[in-house]
């Protein structure tokens, strides 16, 4: 299973959840067509795709503005238990949480 909380910008307690049990690719964007919607300027209609693999997820930029773990942009990261990454250098804030 994997979580997904949407931090609240200030106080980064969660403000929104969504979980996933079987889903191999979760899509992240401004379009409604996404598994995950978020509704804000600096998103991507596609912004972000999470992949699963037999052992690990993967966190794959598929946006023009970029995704960032610690201030630092990535393409692509190994999702680890906990992880926050930000949409833009000034966009929502997505907490990622696995269950094994």
């Amino acid at each position: 299973m994997i979580t997904l909380n949407l931090l609240h910008p200030i106080d980064n307690t969660p403000i929104q959840t969504w979980k996933f049990e079987s889903k191999s690719v979760i899509r992240i964007g401004r379009s409604g067509d996404n598994d995950v919607i978020l509704y804000s300027s600096v998103v991507s209609r596609y912004h972000v795709e999470l992949h699963r693999h037999a052992q690990h997820w993967e966190i794959v930029n598929i946006g023009t503005n970029g995704i960032h773990i610690n201030d630092q942009p990535i393409d692509n990261e190994r999702v680890q238990d906990g992880m926050t990454i930000r949409l833009a250098t000034t966009g929502p804030k997505l907490q990622i949480l696995l269950k094994t």
